[in-house]
């Protein structure tokens, strides 16, 4: 029986394969997961295309971004970005780093990114902005020190995304399957405000309705839900059978047998009961 870890692992991977799926991560990007039974770790995997992770690649790390066991293989130099965000807000249990298409034209105009649609309220109340030359001057843009990690975190603060100048954005969950949810409708928002300024005008929600908005669709229902549809679309691209369709051939079943039976009545071939 797989223990808690391995089903954790598995849920990393599949969550990575996922979002890649839906075109918001390719070659760049990570998903981690905060340890199922001490919160003092998490779970990210090691450096791989998110659309190739399988769960022998996710590895355990501390808070500090130190691998639990000495490594042989290489690994993410952004995963302090996880492990800082996990140190300031202990009620995040999931964390995605993407590069989505959609997004970086607002991390590079300094645009604010607002929901115009309903689902796109789950990206939070706010979306604040954090640009590593403020403390950090000129760098490469990646985030590899402890203290752009923390930075980062900072920015963040009690939001749940935060763009990176010049870079991507990071987003934070309080669950894996929230974490999928509120990464893939932030990015599908960002396409339609993009869209909606080439038309000239941009009609966003109002305090309210984010606020609303985020709620409803942050329930389990509208989650699960979503969560199951973008697993069964995975799925069919990895070549495996949903698994659904096996109670319907069963629940057909007895519709054919009491059509025949009535049929065959009919023919005066059985009697009507």
């Amino acid at each position: 029986m797989p223990n808690k870890v391995d089903e954790a692992r598995a849920q990393v991977a599949r969550a990575n394969r996922i979002i890649a799926n839906e075109g918001v991560l390719d070659a760049f990007g990570h998903v981690s997961l905060r340890h199922p039974t001490d919160p003092g770790r998490y779970l990210i995997a090691r450096s791989r295309a998110p659309e190739l992770i399988e769960p022998e690649d996710v590895l355990e790390f501390t808070l500090d971004s130190e691998p639990v066991k000495p490594p042989t293989v290489r690994l993410y130099s952004e995963r302090v970005i996880h492990g800082e965000i996990y140190k300031a807000r202990p009620e995040v249990m999931a964390v995605c780093h993407h590069h989505a298409a959609s997004i970086l034209p607002f991390c590079v105009s300094g645009v604010e990114l607002k929901p115009v649609y309903h689902l796109g309220a789950t990206m939070g109340e706010a979306v604040p902005f954090w640009d590593s030359r403020d403390e950090f001057g000129d760098t490469n843009l990646l985030v590899q020190k402890p203290e752009e990690g923390a930075s980062l975190a900072r920015a963040l603060g009690e939001n749940w995304t935060v763009l990176m100048r010049r870079h991507g954005a990071t987003v934070a969950g309080r669950s894996l399957e929230e974490l999928v949810f509120r990464t893939i409708y932030t990015v599908r928002n960002a396409t339609m405000q993009l869209q909606a300024h080439i038309l000239g005008h941009v009609s966003p929600l109002s305090t309210e309705e984010r606020k609303l908005g985020g709620e409803y669709n942050l329930q389990p229902g509208p989650v699960a839900r979503a969560f199951e549809y973008w697993s069964v679309r995975l799925d069919k691209v990895e070549g495996v059978s949903p698994a659904r369709k096996a109670p319907a051939a069963k629940k057909a079943a007895p519709k054919k047998a009491a059509a025949k039976r009535a049929k065959a009545a009919k023919r005066g071939k059985v009697k009507r009961r």
